[in-house]
């Protein structure tokens, strides 16, 4: 069952991601972020491909992850993205605000060589 808070989520998700559209010169950044972990995908939307991911449970495991490990995560996304030619990315953050750990996960990409 869906809270109010996932249904203000999807919402903004939702505008969005009528905003922006990834392409293969400049494929979205997208992050998904649970309790436990957080993910990043760099996506062509035009050819339903993911190009590169990358996620907490690659660099720590364990269940409380912090702003570090995310910064890890951006830094790790970036690297791999990197190997694949792409260097702007459109960051999506799928609805959560630029804060915390969303917010060090795009600084980390942004370190690593990405353009947001």
């Amino acid at each position: 069952m869906a809270t109010a808070k996932h249904l203000r989520r999807n919402r903004i998700k939702k505008g969005i991601r009528n905003k922006i559209s990834g392409t293969a010169e400049r494929p979205r950044l997208a992050v998904y972020k649970s309790n436990t972990a957080i993910y990043a995908q760099v996506i062509n939307d035009l050819a339903g491909h993911t190009l590169a991911s990358a996620s907490s449970l690659e660099i720590k495991k364990g269940k409380n992850i912090d702003i570090n490990t995310s910064k890890e995560v951006g830094k790790k996304l970036a690297e791999k993205a990197k190997a694949n030619g792409i260097d702007h990315v459109v960051f999506d953050r799928s609805g959560y605000l630029y804060h915390g750990r969303v917010k060090a996960l795009a600084e980390g990409a942004r370190e690593g060589g990405l353009k947001l």
